[in-house]
């Protein structure tokens, strides 16, 4: 047999990732509490699930080499903190702000985005993704706009130089006269490999430019960071030695408490550890300023072209080239999304700050998941988890301060956006998920990445389970670059790479598919249910789903391998026909994509669907599992070591039995969403009812997530979990079910009509109340209250899937059918 040397060198890899794999196990000595015999199942198991897939890497193409990557080198990639820089590099240099702010006469170290700070608003008023963006933070009196831009200019090393510009105005309002007019900002460099930075002589008070900081990276040569204003600042600074750059708020407030103690002043102490790597420059400033902070790559002081190159980037010129970037990024916008004629011209500047919040929240992370061992096995330092392998992940955020991480399913409806402002960012954020496949085809469904990740995570979600999956929605953007090129949607250069693109993804892709194929299975052939559900708690109401990404939304009482659960029959079927268009585009015709075919017919069955999933008598969609509607949470007294305590624990009154789970809400319209029914159908007419009906899914502020007729309708789930997918509106369930709309709207049938009718009134319910929501509070929110009119509520600054709203704004949806 010929074999290549790029498949030698792949073999090897793969072989070689085994290999420390199973020296890993074996040194550690995972296997503790176990009879040997016991152990050899599970373990290689084990070592599977953190080993890589043995198919060439999506980030090793061409087209993510060369110039796209140094553009893409610099970024607003740490979406965790307020403002902070990064590069694309596993051990980077990374800058970020802080400032002291004010509340309730007490002061506070801002750093990290927290709903605690209860900013009264933050967020990008434009962002495009690759080099400007513009932030406006409004904390309590205190008015700051952030803005960035990057550029490469001759002179300048790998990756360019950027500017950050900070304008603020301390209207004062809430701190005592004595500090009225005094406003202290804390702008910081570090180096992640531990490297030393020097700090820039001091200089107390300042016009003109200062250098800060300069140093050596690997990557980028010398480099050296300058400030400049035309204001009158008081500057301190302070040098840290540290690995823990997810620690940095608290090496601040350490170093100003402790000089204030000393000193009497609010200031850092002018000086710097050995070997410093963190550099920190802290600006003072009375009542307002306008400060800009450039960074040189391949910088020299001696350089005669510094002076020219910090001109280019600070003051009159900078505010220039800001005006300039933010209309052509207007332009782009109105080109794009084409939304003028169709909404009011006030709710404009609500879809600008969309797009803008998930750009702007777009990170690179780098680390290893940690991946849960099987029950009963620990090794022997304790953990209960082993390490995957080391690897980078760019990726949006559903919410910089709840989520500031990748999640999997959310980040399907995040690319339905990004592919359409830039399908060179999209392309690149999808492969780096499909390079996080394992042998098995499987993808942690949440990516903990670094310190700075790990450090926002509560410990019981840490842990990934190589049985869970999550959704498959990256597929909705995939489909759509597959069906764009049909249609001839990109320009020549774009349809070239897409192709590319798609022809290295499709081995993973399919890799993942027969993941879900074989471990997401049911007993009854073409049915599929979402394994890692608790058949043995007591403690929750209904037990909760989380790999469905619907959490909480109701389920079988009892759960048990008879389940069938209609959403991931219907994520299947949009999988299945994706990769039946890929295979078409790239004129494959093996016994595979015979596969496809055969399995997206049997898939797309509609008596079949109906046979399996549907209720005659409402038309609607159900799971069926081992179910009883006669449960109920109470407090039980419970004796634990010889005390009694009280404890809420779930009481069956009535045996389950396999039934249709009869919970209307978002998952009995999924073939719906789907598009899987036939237009001509007397169901597809109930499902319109469904839908209309303001006792069951509809409000004035968009679709509920459950029926209000439901007996779980905004039931706790356990004491401290109150509802969540139980009435809630979500946004992009509510998108999916749009939609679908606007499909059977321009279906001929004898439906068409009302379901163009329920289309307009639902979009325009839904534009009305984020535009309304975000005037009123400054913030786009995880999902919106069907009870209080619609208020938002949960996480807030949740830019993730709400963005979607610029995709309903300009009637822009995604391709589902085949």
């Amino acid at each position: 047999m010929e074999v290549s040397p790029r498949s030698l060198l792949l073999l090897g890899i793969s072989s070689a990732s085994l290999l420390l794999a199973v020296a890993f196990v074996a040194y550690t000595g995972v296997w503790r509490g176990r009879a040997d015999g016991e152990a050899e199942t599970p373990l290689r198991r084990v070592v599977r699930s953190v080993t890589p897939l043995d198919a060439p890497r999506m980030m090793d193409l061409p087209q993510f080499q060369g110039d796209h990557k140094e553009s893409l080198y610099w970024g607003t990639y740490r979406p965790n903190v307020y403002l902070g820089i990064r590069a694309r590099t596993p051990l980077s240099l990374i800058a970020g702000l802080m400032w002291i702010g004010a509340k309730n006469g007490q002061y506070f170290l801002r750093h990290v985005c927290q709903d605690s700070d209860e900013l009264n608003k933050y967020g990008w008023t434009d962002h495009n993704g690759r080099d400007y963006g513009r932030q406006v933070l409004v904390d309590h009196g205190f008015l700051l706009t952030t803005s960035f831009l990057k550029e490469k200019g001759d002179g300048s090393g790998y990756g360019g130089d950027w500017a950050v510009r900070l304008d603020a105005k301390n209207e004062g309002s809430s701190l005592s006269e004595d500090q009225e007019s005094t406003t202290h900002m804390f702008f910081y460099i570090a180096d992640e490999a531990g490297n030393s930075i020097t700090m820039g002589s001091h200089v107390p008070s300042s016009r003109g430019h200062v250098l800060l900081a300069s140093g050596s990276h690997e990557e980028i040569g010398d480099w050296e960071v300058y400030l400049r204003s035309e204001d009158n600042l008081e500057i301190h600074k302070a040098g840290f030695k540290s690995v823990s750059m997810h620690n940095l708020s608290e090496l601040v407030q350490q170093a100003l408490a402790t000089n204030a103690m000393q000193s009497g002043n609010l200031n850092l102490p002018d000086m710097a550890e050995d070997s410093s790597n963190i550099i920190v420059s802290q600006v003072s400033m009375k009542r307002s300023a306008k400060v800009d902070i450039v960074f040189l790559s391949g910088a020299a002081s001696e350089n005669p072209m510094i002076a020219e190159r910090i001109n280019r980037l600070t003051g009159p010129v900078l505010s220039t080239r800001l005006e300039s970037k933010q209309k052509d990024f207007e332009k782009r916008y109105d080109q794009i999304f084409n939304v003028n004629n169709k909404i009011n011209p006030k709710d404009l500047s609500v879809g600008v700050a969309a797009l803008s919040n998930l750009l702007g929240g777009i990170g690179y992370f780098y680390g290893q998941s940690r991946i849960a061992l099987p029950k009963g096995f620990t090794q022997k330092n304790g953990d209960k988890y082993i390490p995957y392998w080391p690897a980078a992940l760019y990726t949006a955020v559903p919410s910089r301060s709840f989520f500031p991480r990748g999640f999997l399913w959310d980040e399907g409806f995040h690319q339905l956006v990004v592919w359409r402002w830039d399908v060179h960012i999209s392309m690149d954020i999808i492969g780096h998920w499909l390079d996080l496949i394992n042998a098995d085809g499987w993808i942690p469904r949440e990516q903990i990445l670094g310190a700075e990740a790990l450090s926002k995570v509560p410990e019981e979600f840490v842990l990934q389970h190589p049985s869970n999956g999550n959704p498959p929605t990256l597929f909705l953007a995939l489909r759509d670059l597959a069906s764009g090129i049909h249609a001839n949607q990109f320009s020549d250069l774009e349809s070239e790479k897409i192709s590319t693109f798609l022809k290295r993804a499709y081995v993973r892709l399919n890799s993942w598919f027969q993941w879900f194929n074989s471990t997401q299975t049911g007993k009854s052939e073409g049915t599929f249910y979402w394994h890692g559900r608790d058949n043995m708690t007591t403690r929750e109401l209904n037990p909760k789903t989380l790999t469905s990404g619907l959490d909480d939304y109701p389920r079988a009482s009892h759960p048990n391998d008879e389940e069938r659960h209609v959403d991931l029959r219907c994520w299947m079927l949009l999988a299945t026909n994706c990769m039946c268009s890929i295979a078409e585009f790239l004129k494959t015709d093996s016994s595979l994509e015979k596969d496809y075919y055969k399995m997206s017919n049997q898939l797309s069955d509609f008596g079949l669907l109906n046979k399996m999933h549907l209720d005659d008598k409402t038309g609607a969609y159900f799971d069926y599992g081992n179910h009883t509607e006669k449960v109920r949470l109470r407090w039980f007294e419970v004796r634990d070591n010889d005390v009694m305590r009280r404890e809420l624990l779930r009481e069956t009154l009535q045996p389950p039995q396999l039934q249709l789970v009869p919970h209307v809400g978002y998952v009995s319209l999924f073939p719906f969403m789907m598009g899987a029914i036939p237009p001509e159908s007397w169901v597809l007419e109930k499902q319109l009812d469904l839908i209309s009906n303001n006792s069951i899914l509809w409000t004035d502020y968009g679709l509920r997530s459950l029926s209000r007729a439901s007996s779980i309708y905004m039931k706790r789930n356990t004491e401290h979990d109150p509802p969540y997918w139980r009435g809630a509106i979500w946004i992009n369930m509510n998108y999916m079910i749009l939609s679908g709309l606007n499909h059977y709207a321009n279906e001929d049938g004898p439906y068409k009509d009302r379901a163009k009718e329920l289309y307009d009134e639902l979009r325009s319910n839904l534009i009305r109340n984020i535009v309304k929501n975000y005037h009123e509070t400054g913030f786009f929110w995880e999902n919106y209250d069907q009870k209080n009119k619609g208020k938002g509520k949960g996480a807030r600054s949740f830019t993730g899937w709400t963005s979607l709203v610029v995709l309903i704004m300009g009637e822009s949806y995604p391709t589902l059918h085949r």
